[in-house]
């Protein structure tokens, strides 16, 4: 058995990791294709983990099928968990923005249909409020003629999409890559928004 003193030690480092990592928050994001927009998103310093799901929709616990078949009111989306001290929710906004398609109602892309809408799924008022800021900054400056559609809405149940849609971009590179260049996402952004920085 350790002693005392070793056990309070052991127990006031662990309680020193977990506070130096400080609380995380969540973001949700719904842009298309969920396998692109986690790629894009494990690339922003201060995001921890990306997970892709299904929100916005009244079935509970879908599958990707049944998502599929247009008809549960999910969205493919990604649920970002991040460390608010190394990137601020506003920063996020800015890097959802530049990584999709606003213009297009239901559809990034190659993909259409409902689960492949634009959406920003705010989790309390403080996200709410950024969001709408972001949206209105954004119509003030947009670089193209076409209105923005992307909603803004409050986030309800997530539920994470299959393990082979977690890290997908990871465990299929070949595939992933072909996708993503023959559905047209990188030449569309760069028509959007100009090359990236």
């Amino acid at each position: 058995m350790r002693a005392l003193p070793a056990l309070l030690a052991a127990a006031a480092l662990a309680s020193t990791a977990v506070h130096a990592q400080g609380p995380t928050e969540v973001a949700t994001f719904a842009g298309g294709c969920f396998w692109c927009v986690e790629a894009d998103f494990d690339k922003v310093p201060g995001v921890i983990s990306t997970t892709s799901g299904y929100t916005g929709g009244t079935l509970h616990n879908p599958t990707y099928r049944q998502v599929t078949t247009k008809t549960t009111g999910h969205a493919e989306a990604v649920r970002i968990v991040f460390d608010p001290t190394r990137v601020s929710y506003a920063q996020l906004l800015e890097k959802y923005w530049r990584s999709i398609d606003p213009t297009t109602p239901d559809r990034q892309f190659c993909d259409s249909g409902s689960p492949y809408r634009s959406a920003i799924f705010a989790h309390d008022d403080r996200q709410l409020e950024a969001a709408r800021a972001s949206l209105a900054a954004l119509q003030k400056s947009k670089p193209f003629p076409q209105p923005i559609v992307t909603a803004i809405e409050r986030a309800g149940p997530f539920y994470a999409a299959e393990e082979e849609h977690q890290d997908y971009y990871r465990k299929n590179p070949v595939r992933y890559q072909y996708y993503r260049s023959g559905c047209g996402r990188d030449a569309r952004l760069e028509q959007l928004w100009g090359k990236p920085k």
